[in-house]
């Protein structure tokens, strides 16, 4: 592989220092009176152009590049809590199916656990062809150390060129402590994955600078192809009663320091539990509320439908509600059949948390809110008279 690499001509450099206020990446910075190139240099050329004495040039290096060709198969990491498969490994599942079509691949689930065999035939009626399972006291309880130590193993041993997780506390923990031993790329908390037909490489978008822009991002050198994904954002796998595939036995052994830490204790909120991703309704608020008893009058509304109420970062950072209700880009990502969004401007960050959404009813006094931009139905009005006037025509409706 031939790599481009900008490098300074010491006897040219007169140490003006041109090329530094140039540099987009604050790369260059002056040695004694020599202007020094460092590893943030992207090769973008703007030194190149600005130095008047032509000290910067960009030279090909050849580096050695992996056999890509090695590498086959689409992996999703089965994540599993006491011994209950997560939602979002189903979803993998289903977008990690579409992915291997595409490449003409098997596509396969890797298991970590302690007595969690049954949940490999759950993996198979999925549609996974084959599950990869690590079997191990020491896998009872997540940890980093453990569950990196036999996922890199078994991607060094059966190459995989993709690879999916979920963006959980434990898939954003262990995605880049994976990618680093394989001494690959990770794409964080991508909303679309798709197969170039040429390369047949992955396609990874996910929104940057805010969600002001929708980045898509390709690892053409290595291996594997590493990203994770928001629960909730993609299609669960339709599930196949009865089918099978074949289950490979992982080695699962543990030194003494492999494991760095103990998990000494579990302790579970005893707060209610909340789960955004698999509600059909959410009656969510935002800082138009006003106070925070305003939820009591959004859960009225969330109950009307068996729903549940959320909110925005606002209410969140204002001590109204707990983060576990939050939906936006530092949140949940949602899709409900109904969203309302009540008392919400409609900042980017929490419209990318639920613009997919199938039906966005916005309830807000301003009616320049960029909330009605993505709107279904807008409601220009107080929603302390409009939702008790929406619960009304509700409960004169047959109940059946």
């Amino acid at each position: 592989k031939n790599t481009m690499a900008v490098n300074v001509i010491k006897e040219k450099c007169k140490g003006c220092t041109k090329c530094i206020k140039s540099c987009p990446f604050e790369a260059i910075t002056m040695e004694g009176k020599l202007a020094v190139i460092g590893t943030a240099c992207t090769g973008c050329g703007q030194c190149i152009e600005v130095c008047p004495f032509g000290a910067v040039e960009k030279t090909e290096e050849e580096k050695e590049g992996k056999d890509l060709s090695v590498y086959k198969g689409v992996w999703v990491f089965a994540e599993q809590r006491d011994g209950k498969l997560m939602q979002v490994a189903v979803e993998l599942l289903g977008e990690g199916r579409k992915l291997a079509v595409a490449v003409g691949c098997e596509l396969c689930a890797v298991l970590c656990g302690s007595g969690v065999e049954n949940l490999a035939d759950e993996l198979f009626e999925y549609g996974a062809d084959k599950v990869y399972y690590a079997d191990a006291p020491e896998l009872k309880q997540y940890t980093t150390d453990g569950y990196t130590k036999v996922i890199y193993e078994a991607i060094t041993s059966y190459r995989p060129e993709i690879v999916l997780l979920g963006a959980t506390h434990i898939g954003r923990d262990l995605g880049p402590c994976l990618a680093v031993k394989c001494n690959t790329g990770l794409t964080a908390d991508c909303t679309k994955l798709e197969i170039d037909p040429e390369t047949k490489g992955i396609m990874q978008t996910r929104p940057a600078f805010g969600g002001n822009l929708m980045a898509t991002i390709v690892c053409p050198n290595h291996r594997p192809q590493m990203s994770t994904v928001r629960p909730g954002v993609m299609e669960k796998a339709a599930r196949e009663p009865g089918r099978k595939g074949q289950l490979i036995k992982l080695e699962a052994k543990f030194a003494e320091n492999d494991i760095r830490t103990k998990v000494l204790e579990v302790v579970k909120s005893a707060k209610e539990m909340v789960s955004l991703t698999d509600a059909e309704v959410i009656v969510s608020g935002g800082m138009g509320l006003g106070k925070p008893e305003g939820f009591k009058l959004l859960k009225h509304l969330a109950d009307r439908f068996g729903g549940t109420v959320a909110s925005s970062r606002a209410s969140v950072d204002a001590g109204w509600i707990d983060h576990a209700y939050q939906v936006g880009q530092t949140g949940t990502t949602v899709k409900p059949k109904i969203y309302f969004a009540c008392g919400i401007s409609g900042a980017i960050q929490h419209v990318a948390g639920m613009q997919n959404s199938g039906l966005i009813v916005a309830i807000n006094t301003n009616e320049n809110a960029p909330i009605f931009d993505i709107a279904d139905i807008g409601i220009v009005g107080d929603l302390y008279k409009v939702i008790p006037a929406i619960i009304e025509e509700i409960d004169k409706l047959p109940q059946d």
